[in-house]
């Protein structure tokens, strides 16, 4: 095999935590992470000549060193000697800088297709191990699904999937960097954290409504603040019949949750009109984040962009 072809899936916080911030500047965090099924293609091609080369549908992406996507695979290269190359294409449909790890899924899929093209017979643990070196979402992205992240998000829990719903994701036309919202972020001014534990209970026995109303993620301290787009986007979805709303990560992005996959499209559309998104997909949860494909995507991949 030279050649493979991979959707990576983006993901959504159910619920994030910041417990500390370290001395090295990291956060350590406890977060309900969960894939949803929008997605990028990424189509690899292994080479006979020693370099890297990326192409993208998007002509403001960097496809250097700059990328998350060449620099996994120049980790696994170096590490394994490996003395070919690689040539992505990447054709992007995830929201840019949203906080649903665009570019995490992105370096996961680079793992997942050279462990497989040059053979290294890598187990997902292995990958997610080195995983961390690009990022903290990578290993959660190697393989997805719904999951407890701790640490700075590399230690990995698998949970039971949470249960099925349709899902309004919705990107204002901001954008808001990571760095900036944790630099600002209060911890010892926060009022209340997330029931992180109530969400799991809640997971496990299924229980949709219950996994609702315990949405809550304490980055909206910050980011809510400085962009109150955000907050009219929550009140705009959770009035139309949402059983929650909530930023992801450090956003921009606004997902809902729904019981009634009719009343959501109705909503979506009507979101679509508002003026209050620049981007926005119904879609569902998925259960992995990397997965195989031979080409053909499906309807909700075709139709993201407002």
């Amino acid at each position: 095999m030279d050649r493979i072809t991979l959707k990576a899936m983006a993901k959504i916080n159910l619920g994030l935590d910041v417990i500390r911030r370290r001395e090295d500047g990291y956060h350590e965090v406890r977060m309900i992470m969960q894939t949803v099924d929008l997605c990028d293609e990424l189509s690899f091609q292994r080479l006979k000549e020693d370099e890297l080369r990326l192409a993208t549908n998007l002509d403001f992406l960097p496809t250097d060193q700059n990328n998350l996507i060449i620099r996994a695979a120049k980790l696994l290269k170096e590490e394994f000697g490996i003395r070919e190359g690689l040539d992505v294409n990447l054709t992007k449909r995830i929201p840019v800088a949203a906080g649903m790890a665009g570019g995490s899924t992105d370096a996961a899929a680079v793992f997942v297709a050279m462990n497989e093209l040059f053979r290294l017979g890598l187990s997902d643990d292995d990958l997610r191990k080195r995983a961390v070196a690009i990022g903290a979402d990578v290993p959660y992205c190697i393989t997805g699904g719904t999951a407890l992240s701790e640490g700075i998000g590399e230690i990995l829990t698998p949970l039971p999937a949470a249960p099925a719903c349709t899902v309004i994701v919705a990107k204002p036309p901001i954008h808001v960097s990571t760095a900036f919202v944790y630099r600002n972020l209060d911890l010892g001014g926060l009022e209340r954290h997330p029931d992180i534990d109530g969400m799991l209970e809640c997971i496990r026995r299924q229980d949709l409504c219950g996994v609702a109303e315990r949405l809550e993620n304490v980055l909206e301290s910050v980011t809510v603040k400085k962009y109150p787009i955000i907050a009219r986007i929550k009140e705009f979805l959770t009035s139309r019949g949402a059983l929650g709303a909530l930023m992801s990560g450090s956003g921009p992005t606004v997902f809902a949750l729904y019981d009634d996959g009719e009343k959501a499209a109705w909503v979506h559309e009507e979101l679509r009109k508002s003026g209050l998104v620049k981007e926005s997909c119904l879609t569902s949860f998925a259960d992995r984040t990397c997965m195989k494909t031979g080409g053909k995507m499906g309807v909700r991949e075709r139709n993201l962009r407002v």
